[in-house]
């Protein structure tokens, strides 16, 4: 569905997400780079959460109040596009399902199906070609974790994969259990810490059985989640194999002069 007027770019607006946002930008401006690349035009509005925080936790009114506002700063773009599979779930899918008794349904509707992914986007939509394919990664043996909303809401797998296979020396080892969650689950991981801490240990154990040094993933607070977990356990065991952990996005677009995500500065987290 390509909304823009023939001989046009399509014009693009960016919804950035709380964690891009807040704790890793670089994710947002590796998502504009690639867009752009795409030949789309690229505006990043202000904007405010998805609203998925209060749904999760039974606030359905708030929850509607910062989706209209979000269809209405995002509905004049052809299409709106994000570097999570998570909040990507949350406006296409529960958005409806919210207006679904109300006079502004069918306008919430129409913003919906314009709503992707990044990697859904740049697959499926555009058909997109990396402009610079060699992503500087041969000789990392790299493994994919795939985020519980993303595959299990939109079913995202092949898309990111497909897309990273056109980077010179990319090849990508699936670890065991690549779909199981990897323990954050948005305020899951505050509400039963054991159990997410169990979860995210098997996640990187399985990240290191595969003989991985870079876990890469479309939903940054999953990789935050595992990095954080990555960075813990090698400071009590510094023997341990390192793994770096990043978002996809940053690999496509080329963008791996920042610290990985749990490195540098980020690295400052407390032992559990």
């Amino acid at each position: 569905m390509n909304t823009a007027l023939p001989g046009t770019p399509l014009h693009v607006g960016l919804f950035a997400t709380c964690p891009v946002d807040l704790l890793r930008p670089s994710v947002g401006f590796a998502t504009a780079k690639l867009l752009e690349q795409a030949g789309c035009r690229v505006s990043v509005p202000p904007q405010s959460c998805c609203g998925q925080v209060a749904f999760n936790n039974g606030d359905p009114d708030a929850t509607r109040k910062l989706a209209w506002r979000i269809v209405k700063d995002f509905e004049p773009f052809d299409y709106i596009v994000l570097p999570s599979g998570s909040c990507s779930g949350m406006i296409r899918l529960h958005y409806p399902a919210l207006f679904r008794d109300d006079p502004r349904f069918d306008r919430v509707n129409r913003f919906c199906s314009k709503v992707y992914e990044l990697t859904t986007f740049l697959a499926e939509v555009i058909d997109y070609r990396p402009a610079a394919p060699n992503c500087n990664l041969a000789q990392r043996n790299i493994t994919y974790h795939d985020s519980c909303a993303g595959l299990r809401e939109l079913n995202i797998r092949d898309q990111p994969r497909q897309l990273l296979k056109q980077c010179a020396g990319v090849d990508v080892t699936e670890m065991r259990d690549t779909e199981a969650c990897c323990g954050f689950g948005g305020t899951f991981c505050v509400k039963f810490p054991a159990v997410s801490n169990r979860m995210v240990a098997d996640k990187v154990d399985n990240a290191r059985d595969a003989g991985a040094d870079l876990l890469l993933g479309g939903d940054l607070s999953c990789l935050l989640n595992i990095a954080g977990k990555i960075q813990r356990q090698q400071n009590e065991s510094p023997q341990l194999s390192k793994v770096q952990v990043r978002h996809v996005a940053e690999v496509l677009a080329g963008d791996l002069d920042a610290p990985a995500i749990g490195e540098g500065a980020e690295a400052q987290i407390p032992h559990e």
